[in-house]
């Protein structure tokens, strides 16, 4: 018998990818915003598709399965069963949709058809079974409960179940159009950030606020039970019936139109952040516990989008019943063409599923990747000056000092991760320690808001020296949220912090390590191991063991507005685009001041350049 290869996509939404699994193990997969550039692209992910083709060594033709991660005619009967509740209000609306779902997403056996050459067989799992997927089969468990929360499938807009051996089952959902994504989203519609984008935004804003508002959600916008399960009250959203999250009833309850885009925050959108996002986490931590009543499983899996609000998972982990989570790294819509295969792959063909440690996902690591000889030519054409270092401890010594002496370095490595983190492949990285490189990396190198804290990447041997995670518990993958440890945080503070509010917060010193430390003392934890790892992990041990600190800062190697960079040449761009100090592409270091054409970059300035919004 000949090899089994299944090809998974996601697409027409947003974040569209593609996977690629052979014989049940994950030999590739990427979202195609990657390749285009264009950020969240919900098109066809052709690129993404012909680069796990060729990571594979194969071509359409020689697959065995395709599966497309929901079901397009369930969702279209939801899409006409909502405008025909909210008729005649919907029209605008419906006029806009049906043109794209009558051409492209009703048809996509034909799409798959004539865009690859393929003509097998087409699964289609529905959207949470895809979710539910990603979850449980790439998990170090044999056996987990499972839990799905995003803003809407076909139907569904979270299940629960639980994931055994080779087979998953889901046995609850909430249904549209009661969505606890859909409610985050609407308020990250009235704060004035972008949907389906700038969530993360409120969730980082958040501890900047009070919960003014968390009684009046819970009063007014929805109808919370024990179990995690709520009905929102309708009449304060647009979403099923018109182009905008929030109606004119919701704008009158909360006293004020959105805000507009770009406009200066206030006090109010912070604690409006606040509000939301500690509703958020009372009502996963309820699904959580309602969870492990019911499947009496002490193991507990998370995807959809909202499994990517890390502060939420952190207080699953620490208050929640399960003894160990195991998250998605691609938790969004690009996750479910993972899910989708390993869905055909297990309970579709029935091929066994042993459990992998540390899990099967790789690290992540699952994009392309580039040789010296590919990177070496490059610079050439570029006339960029380098250095070439092809001991890998001399490369990481060499590095490590450079950051400790407060540079800024973009981290070009291996291959590329899948989902919408940087785990040390495509990093920007530098010194937790110092107190100014938040400021200096948000408005010099990543072009943002100055409120937008960054992720500490560890090793994980000594993150409980710095991290309160529950014992036993690693977070390869940036999606936990915990305290900084007690003895961390800075004590004789100079300013009383009852005194400060709002973005004032940002002015306190307020760890050892606060470029990594939030205004909460919390901080999303990324930690580092030799297996999964390898060149990050020991650039990290260089670093501990020239400063003490196995604490670095970890975050995407993109500017504001753009995807992180896929390849050499858009690392790069991105290199000599922003005051960044140093590139380390492979074994090839790039100093910014040895470049013959590097110049200083102010802000306004880029934004102008790329008319970013």
């Amino acid at each position: 018998m000949g090899e089994t290869t299944i090809l998974g996509i996601s697409a027409f939404y947003h974040d569209s990818a593609a996977c690629l699994v052979r014989d049940g193990e994950i030999v590739a997969a990427a979202q195609e915003e990657r390749f285009t550039r264009k950020k969240h692209d919900h098109r066809f992910p052709e690129r993404a598709i012909q680069y796990c083709l060729e990571e594979a060594g194969i071509e359409a033709k020689d697959l065995s399965h395709v599966a497309f991660y929901d079901k397009p005619w369930l969702k279209f009967e939801r899409l006409l069963e909502t405008y025909l509740t909210f008729a005649p209000r919907g029209i605008s609306s419906f006029l806009m949709a049906m043109p794209i779902w009558l051409k492209e997403k009703l048809w996509m056996g034909d799409v798959i058809t004539k865009k690859l050459g393929y003509d097998g067989e087409l699964l289609y799992p529905e959207h949470h079974q895809s979710h539910a997927a990603s979850a449980f089969f790439p998990s170090p468990f044999e056996r987990a409960a499972v839990l799905t929360l995003d803003g809407v499938g076909e139907w569904a807009t979270a299940s629960m179940g639980v994931g055994h051996d080779n087979r998953l089952e889901l046995t609850h959902e909430l249904r549209f159009p009661h969505s606890l994504g859909l409610l985050y989203t609407a308020f990250t519609y009235y704060t004035g950030f972008r949907v389906n984008s700038g969530e993360y935004k409120v969730m980082g804003l958040a501890p900047y606020g009070e919960p003014t508002y968390k009684q009046l959600i819970l009063d007014e916008l929805m109808d919370l039970k024990e179990d995690g399960s709520f009905r929102l009250n309708m009449k304060y959203f647009n979403y099923c019936q018109g182009l905008t999250m929030t109606s004119e009833a919701f704008h009158r309850l909360f006293g004020a139109p959105p805000r507009q885009p770009e406009s200066e925050l206030t006090q109010r959108e912070m604690d409006l952040a606040r509000s939301v996002q500690e509703v958020t986490e009372e009502v996963v931590l309820r699904m959580a516990r309602h969870a492990r009543k019911t499947t009496g499983e002490k193991y507990l899996c998370l995807a959809g989008g909202v499994a990517l609000n890390c502060v939420g998972n952190g207080r699953i982990l620490r208050e929640g019943p399960f003894e160990r989570l195991w998250i998605q790294p691609a938790a969004g819509d690009a996750g479910g063409a993972l899910g989708a295969a390993l869905f055909m792959w297990h309970q579709i063909l029935g091929k066994e599923r042993l459990a992998q440690s540390p899990d099967g996902q790789g690290g992540s690591q699952l994009g392309p990747s580039y040789s010296d000889a590919e990177i070496g030519a490059l610079l050439d054409e570029r006339g960029a000056s380098y250095r070439r270092i092809e001991s890998e401890q001399q490369l990481c010594d060499e590095v490590a000092e450079i950051i400790a002496t407060q540079q800024v370095v973009g981290w070009f490595q291996g291959r590329m991760e899948f989902g919408p983190r940087a785990l040390g492949c495509r990093s920007i990285l530098g010194d937790a320690r110092s107190s100014s490189m938040q400021s200096t990396m948000n408005q010099k190198i990543k072009f943002r808001e100055s409120f937008r804290p960054f992720a500490p990447v560890v090793l994980q041997e000594r993150a409980s020296e710095y991290f309160d995670l529950a014992d036993d518990q690693d977070s390869p993958y940036m999606l936990l949220v915990a305290p900084v440890t007690a003895d961390k945080l800075t004590a004789d503070d100079p300013v009383d912090e009852q005194e400060l509010k709002g973005l004032e917060l940002l002015a306190r010193r307020r760890s050892e390590v606060p470029a990594i430390t939030h205004v909460n003392g919390s901080a999303r934890v990324q930690t580092v191991d030799a297996q999964r790892h390898g060149r990050f992990h020991r650039l990290l041990e260089s670093f501990a063991d020239q400063t003490g600190c196995p604490v670095l800062i970890n975050t995407s190697f993109n500017v504001r507005g753009e995807p992180i960079v896929c390849s050499p040449a858009e690392a790069y761009r991105c290199f000599m685009a922003t005051n960044m100090d140093v590139l380390v592409l492979e074994h090839y270091v790039l100093l910014k001041s040895e470049q013959r054409d590097a110049e200083d970059h102010p802000i306004d300035d880029y934004l102008a350049q790329f008319a970013l919004d």
